[in-house]
Formats: C-alpha cells, structure tokens, sequence
C-alpha cells in the first residue's frame, strides 16, 4: 500500500502556496508621504484620542490568480471580505485615508442649497480648490493619497505588480485602469468625483446620496454604461427617493431597468440599477449596509446571497448594457417640496 505521506505533504505545501499567494500589505499614509497632515478643524487626525492610528490604509493582491491589470480604490474603511472577493477576481485592490469628515462643519443654509456637498466632495477627492468653506491641500485628497500609496507599494512590494497602474509619465495614477467604489458617503464621493475624472468603472453600494444636489446631471467624464448603483429596498436612501432620482440623474436607465436580484439571475438583465429586497427584519439601518460583503444576508447554509452581485458589479463589460427605460414617475425628483 502506497504511504499517504507524500500525498499529504503535497497538499499543505499547496495550501501554503495558495495562502502566501495572498499579499496583504498596511501603512500609515503619514508614513508614506511626509507632506501628509491633520485637519482637526474636520475632525481628521492621524491619531485618535487613545494614540491608535486613524490613518492606516490596506492593500491586497492575489498573486495565484490571473491579473485583470485593474486597481480598485474603496473609499470607506477597510472591509476585508471585500477585499477578499475582489482579489479572487483578479483585482488589485487599495483603501485610502483621505480628508473626508467635512459633514460637520457645513453651515445649515448651505447644506441645502444644491452645490455645496458636491463641491466639497471634488475638493476631498482631487485636492484642488472647489470649494470655499474647506482648504484641503492635495496631499491630503484621495486622488494623491491614492498615488502616493501606489507609488510605494510598487517599490516596497514588487511582486504585487502595482507599478502597471502608475501613469507614464509616473505623475500619478494611470486613471484608465481604476475602479473607483465606496459604499454611502463613498458611494457618493465615488460618483462625484467619475463626473470629473473618466475612471474604468464605478461601483457604488447604498449610493449615490446627496438628495439636494444638482452635480448628478453634469456633464460626465466617465460614461454613464460603466456606473452601477446596488440598493436595498428598506434603506432611507431607497424609500426616500434618494438613489433613484441619483441614478436617472445620472442617466442609468439608458442602460437597462431596475432589477431586483434577488427575482433576476445574472446577468441582471444587463441593467447599471440594481437593488435588493433580503430579509433584513425590517431594520432600514440593517438594510443599509446589506449590500456590501460581510454585512450581506445569508442563506440558511450561512453563505452571503449576493455573491453574484457582486461579481457582476465588478465584472460585468461594461459594453453590454440593457434596455432603455423612460424615467420612473414615482420617483420624486424634487426633493426639496
């Protein structure tokens, strides 16, 4: 009888292969880039009050499986199942540490008055001047952080390949090869700043929001057929109009109607909307955060329903597109009455 041994030790020392094949990498981006700095007028340090870090920011690659040659940067805290799923994709994947927390420094009168979110938005992604009630430097936008944490990577961790998704002329970012994806707050800033900056694709869970602005019609850099929006039903953004009237704003019903996936098998009628309407308890906060891995409903086996929506938010060509659809009469455009 042949020994088990060899076998065995065969199959730990693949599993060791596949397990190191996962390149998992964090660093504080005050320590990548030494012009990095605090805005405590927003609430933005390195540091919280107990000395714990509040600027580290992740990366990972899977090296075992076949390269997209895409980066995805997420713009809300670092989910790992995530991450997890984008790298079994083929997908380089990056979380940044951006001057975002500007919410509560925004004068009431402003707040409502339909271009003050959306300014500020650009301001924190680009680093540029666009709005008058912050003063955030490009280091501190994402565009740059992005960039810089890219820069390092591809010296400190080769092997990871980052160093395809630098520019040419190593300036910055080669933007052609960037998913940009962000779930509510990210969501949104993730939609803002494609309508300036033509980017791969945009993935936006729970979003977009920002229910009084007007930069969801604006001419847009990045083409309406590679944005895709996921929702739940039960989530205020959904039952207050908010995602709707964001998505035809931004013309997605040209490419296909809203589908629910939980009734429609992928590919989802080819659609860009896409919503949910999981059991969730009736809990809208719950409902809220169901759609991105790790918080998602499960089956009664405890796997996450949504695996395929996932894999087609981030896979799907972005040239096949569904049917056009007049907009929805009972979504409420004016949301101010």
């Amino acid at each position: 009888m042949l020994s088990m041994k060899p076998l065995i030790l065969t199959c730990l020392l693949a599993l060791s292969v596949s397990l190191n094949a996962v390149e998992t990498i964090s660093k504080r981006a005050s320590e990548i880039d030494p012009r990095a700095k605090e805005h405590p007028e927003i609430d933005f340090v390195f540091t919280d009050k107990k000395g714990k870090p509040q600027d580290m920011q992740n990366a990972s690659v899977d090296l075992s499986v076949k390269p997209q040659g895409k980066l995805v940067i997420w713009l809300m805290g670092h989910n790992g199942a995530l991450f997890e799923r984008l790298n079994s994709y083929g997908l380089h994947a990056i979380q940044v540490h951006y001057a975002n927390k500007w919410f509560g420094i925004i004068p009431p009168a402003r707040r409502d008055d339909g271009k003050t979110l959306g300014d500020i938005r650009l301001e924190a992604a680009t680093g540029e001047d666009h709005s008058d009630l912050v003063s955030i430097p490009q280091p501190d936008g994402m565009m740059e952080r992005a960039f810089q944490f890219v820069k390092w990577l591809s010296k400190e961790h080769p092997k990871g390949k980052w160093k395809q998704f630098l520019s040419k002329d190593g300036k910055g970012l080669d933007w052609d090869k960037v998913i940009v994806s962000g779930s509510s707050h990210g969501a949104t800033t993730s939609a803002r700043f494609a309508k300036h900056q033509k980017v791969d694709r945009v993935v936006c869970f729970c979003g977009p929001r920002d229910q009084l602005e007007s930069w969801q019609s604006l001419p847009s850099a990045t083409p309406g057929n590679r944005i895709f929006g996921f929702s739940h039903v039960l989530d205020s953004g959904w039952t207050g109009d908010h995602y709707c009237r964001s998505w035809e704003m931004m013309g997605l019903n040209e490419f296909g109607p809203i589908v629910n996936v939980d009734k429609v098998e992928s590919p989802f009628q080819n659609t860009r909307r896409l919503i949910t309407d999981a059991d969730v308890k009736g809990d809208d906060k719950r409902a809220h955060g169901a759609v991105t891995p790790g918080s998602s409903v499960k089956d009664k086996d405890g796997k996450f329903i949504h695996e395929a929506v996932w894999k087609y938010l981030f896979n799907h060509p972005v040239d096949q597109t569904g049917t056009p659809t007049p907009p929805d009469a009972d979504c409420e455009k004016d949301l101010k009455k």
